[in-house]
């Protein structure tokens, strides 16, 4: 499965990219908390078993975000975020696209999340490939729904080395924390800390 530092890179690149003058280091880190918010319903799994990937990956925690934004900066009179600061909008609406593209995307696309968890109680993943064919033309496997529907919270876990098993963890079992999974990865990490890094030393006098 995608690490948090996986998560983070994606994160820290959609930052990078999208913050323009908001960029600071205290912004910076803040867009990367949010990203990694979806991960620590790896210990509400531990207490409710089988919301790991559901409680804080469904869609609803971005959604609700983004109406309260919108609310704030079209419905209100006085809105609360352009009184907090000239570039508190920006960060909002960074930071709601850095929690779903990094937080949850990855994991979607990798064995799958809880989508709308609690609305509706089942895990959907999109995995496969997109490629075109000489023969078959252009195919897709990430989307079919006769696979991309998984179980539900009452039949599904994802082991994790802080909850490696549903229910009581084996002894002496190995806890494994996933940093990569391949070269990919670790190119992502490279260039987002690279990125990430440069950026950071541009605001050094700010």
């Amino acid at each position: 499965m995608p690490s948090t530092v996986v998560h983070l890179a994606i994160g820290a690149l959609i930052a990078t990219a999208l913050l323009d003058d908001a960029f600071t280091p205290k912004v910076f880190a803040f867009v990367l908390l949010l990203v990694a918010i979806p991960d620590l319903d790896t210990f509400i799994g531990i207490a409710l078993e089988g919301t790991h990937r559901a409680a804080l990956h469904t869609v609803l925690v971005p959604t609700i975000a983004a109406g309260a934004v919108y609310y704030d900066t079209n419905v209100r009179d006085i809105s609360w975020l352009h009184r907090r600061s000239q570039h508190a909008v920006r960060i909002a609406w960074v930071g709601i696209a850095a929690y779903l593209f990094a937080g949850i995307g990855p994991d979607l696309f990798f064995n799958g999340v809880n989508l709308f968890y609690p609305l509706h109680d089942r895990f959907f993943s999109v995995s496969g490939s997109v490629f075109l064919s000489d023969q078959r033309g252009f195919v897709q496997t990430l989307w079919q729904p006769a696979q991309s529907v998984q179980g539900t919270t009452a039949n599904t876990h994802y082991y994790t080395g802080v909850d490696t098993a549903r229910g009581t963890d084996p002894v002496n079992v190995e806890r494994i924390f996933p940093i990569a999974n391949g070269g990919f990865q670790v190119l992502l990490i490279l260039t987002a800390t690279t990125i990430s890094s440069v950026r950071l030393w541009e605001t050094r006098n700010q």
